[in-house]
């Protein structure tokens, strides 16, 4: 089977997705562990941390904000190393799920600049990581036309 150097590239960026999913998903487990165990969790680049991840914030209904991310970032990973193999309603998909993760993200970084004045640099990581992801997923699945897919 002949690939266009366009089908290459899609592909690579979903294989790029799926690393850098799983490296997200390292972190919010991390995270949701750390919370779980009630162990404290310092910052060796920032030194907000505790505040941050003490805030009312960090869980909802009484689960850790970051086991969210777990599922989210597992949901992305699956959906990018399906897309991998050429289904289409996971390219669809992936982008329903990125979406969301990236407004979430992007109020959660609002509530550590202006609410509790502080910074966790593995919340920042995972900030990172869901604009990487939120980027690739949509520059993947417009670089190839629909009937390629």
């Amino acid at each position: 089977m002949v690939t266009s150097p366009t089908q290459r590239n899609t592909t690579l960026m979903y294989v790029l997705s799926m690393l850098i999913a799983l490296i997200g998903m390292g972190d919010a487990l991390y995270l949701t562990i750390k919370h779980l165990t009630g162990q404290s969790l310092k910052c060796s680049i920032t030194n907000g941390c505790s505040v941050v991840l003490s805030s009312r914030y960090a869980s909802f209904a009484g689960i850790p904000t970051a086991a969210f991310g777990v599922l989210a970032y597992f949901a992305v990973f699956s959906l990018a190393t399906l897309a991998v193999f050429g289904y289409q309603w996971a390219r669809t998909l992936l982008l329903a799920v990125v979406t969301p993760m990236l407004l979430m993200t992007l109020w959660l970084v609002y509530l550590q600049a202006f609410v509790l004045h502080a910074f966790c640099q593995y919340c920042l990581l995972s900030a990172v990581v869901t604009v990487m992801l939120t980027c690739l997923a949509y520059a993947a699945k417009f670089s190839l036309p629909a009937q390629d897919a």
